[in-house]
């Protein structure tokens, strides 16, 4: 061969090798993402199966997220007298009535919940023993300039405030969320503790909703700084939380899970992780999704009640199977459909 073939058959090989490195790396980077997955979900499946034991039903401290129509003129008699027929025998003992939402500086007007009396009174006397808490909320300029901001001292002390306010319009107890929340947040924490003064001078629950738990070490860093929304908790954060307050439901939806069988075991892995650092006293509610979307986050074929209410029994039978304070929370009731009460009913009453 002489040099000139040489040549020309080195400058072949290279134009070979240029051609084909992109789909090399494409191929390559393919695998270290899909492996992982593919790992992830099929251990998912796994902690999905097996036996439901004997005693993880419901303890009859369920509770379930009312829309503001409960409280704004929308609703009447009537239709209390349906809601209660449609929760007579499951072990729903909290609504959660959506009074708010506060404004961006912490207060709450009282327009905004013109019929809260109305409700109270109807339902101490159809739903005797039935607690209604006041659901108040707002978005956090956690990854937006526009929200609540915790770090302001003034801002906290306005949600005591307006937390002292609906009390005083007779609601049996105060329930928060408020989202985006980062893992770790101090000032979150100091709002609980002021709160928490708050509630048990008034002999009343404090109660939250939270975000999920970590499924792997430190995700929530790991997603915060690729998207700059780090979605998760950690398991620690969460537990300092649940020991501030009266109950602690978990949002477990919305959780990006594309199957049923994946979400199913999702929600076990996330009762484990809850149980394990919520205290006795506290108590912890699971979300089931009453609700029906198609979006990225949700996927209504994979995130079903009935797969949820078997997680959620799969992950109390493993870790904490005589806990007591311990319950699903229904979100929420203007979504919900009759599959998904049947579900409910059939799943964990």
């Amino acid at each position: 061969m002489t040099q000139a073939v040489r040549n020309r058959a080195a400058r072949f090989r290279w134009s070979g090798l240029w051609r084909t490195w992109p789909r090399r790396i494409a191929s390559a980077t393919a695998l270290v993402i899909l492996v992982p997955v593919l790992t992830a979900g099929a251990a998912l499946r796994l902690n999905y199966s097996g036996d439901l034991g004997d005693g993880t039903r419901t303890r009859g401290h369920d509770a379930i997220w009312l829309g503001h129509a409960w409280v704004d003129g929308r609703k009447d008699d009537a239709d209390l007298t349906a809601f209660a027929a449609r929760i007579e025998g499951t072990g729903i003992k909290d609504l959660y009535v959506h009074a708010g939402p506060l404004e961006h500086g912490g207060t709450l007007p009282a327009t905004r919940y013109p019929r809260a009396r109305w409700l109270l009174d109807a339902v101490h006397r159809t739903l005797p023993g039935i607690r209604v808490q006041a659901w108040l909320g707002d978005k956090l300029a956690t990854e937006e300039p526009d929200g609540l901001r915790l770090e302001r001292a003034a801002s906290r002390s306005a949600v005591v405030a307006s937390a002292r306010q609906i009390l005083d319009a007779g609601f049996d107890g105060v329930h928060f969320d408020l989202e985006p929340l980062h893992s770790g947040d101090g000032n979150y924490l100091s709002l609980l503790d002021d709160l928490r003064g708050l509630t048990r001078a008034r002999e009343v629950p404090l109660s939250i909703a939270a975000h999920q738990i970590d499924p792997l070490p430190a995700a929530h860093r790991v997603v915060g700084t690729l998207s700059g929304s780090p979605k998760w908790w950690s398991q620690k954060f969460f537990g300092q939380v649940a020991r501030r307050v009266d109950q602690i439901a978990v949002m477990s939806y919305d959780t990006w899970m594309p199957m049923e069988g994946m979400y199913g075991g999702y929600v076990a892995e996330q009762t484990a992780l809850a149980l394990e650092v919520t205290p006795p006293r506290t108590d912890l509610l699971m979300g089931l999704p009453f609700f029906h979307e198609n979006d990225l986050g949700h996927h209504e074929a994979a995130e079903t009640v009935a797969a949820a209410v078997r997680g959620t029994r799969l992950g109390l039978g493993r870790t904490d199977r005589g806990r007591e304070r311990f319950g699903v929370a229904l979100y929420v009731d203007f979504a919900a459909r009759d599959g998904d009460w049947a579900a409910y009913r059939k799943g964990w009453n």
